[in-house]
């Protein structure tokens, strides 16, 4: 298995929310395939030294999202890619994702310009390394 977590503990950013993102992240990027297997909540909570109740937090929210699957007896797997939101639930996620993520970017003090090539810079590393 190829997934490596690390956590801030003195991030703004809540433990879980590291958590999901790095989960994304490793499966945007081709680290984690389609239908591999995840560390169980106590192996992980281990391993990052943090309650398990914060990682079962993690795996609550990213099978709501339908990224992971819990599997009968078997622990947690990366889903299969495929859409689980309508066309206007998508455009809705992503308006909102995005208007948070400016707001904060300004909040920092960027501009306009600065913004826009952090994103592209985002994004072309995640194609780089593979995406879902």
């Amino acid at each position: 298995m190829s997934l490596a977590i690390v956590v801030h503990p003195g991030s703004t950013v809540p433990i879980y929310r590291q958590i999901v993102e790095q989960v994304c992240a490793a499966a945007i990027a081709g680290r984690l395939r389609d239908d591999e297997a995840l560390p169980s909540v106590r192996a992980l909570a281990e391993q990052l030294v943090v309650n398990p109740n914060t990682v079962a937090r993690a795996y609550a929210e990213l099978s709501r999202d339908g990224i992971i699957e819990a599997r009968s007896g078997r622990g947690m797997y990366l889903s299969e890619r495929r859409r689980i939101y309508s066309g206007p639930e998508r455009a809705r996620r992503m308006e909102q994702a995005v208007s948070t993520f400016v707001s904060e970017a300004f909040v920092l003090g960027y501009e306009p310009d600065e913004i826009v090539e952090h994103v592209a810079r985002r994004v072309k590393a995640a194609r780089k390394g593979g995406h879902r």
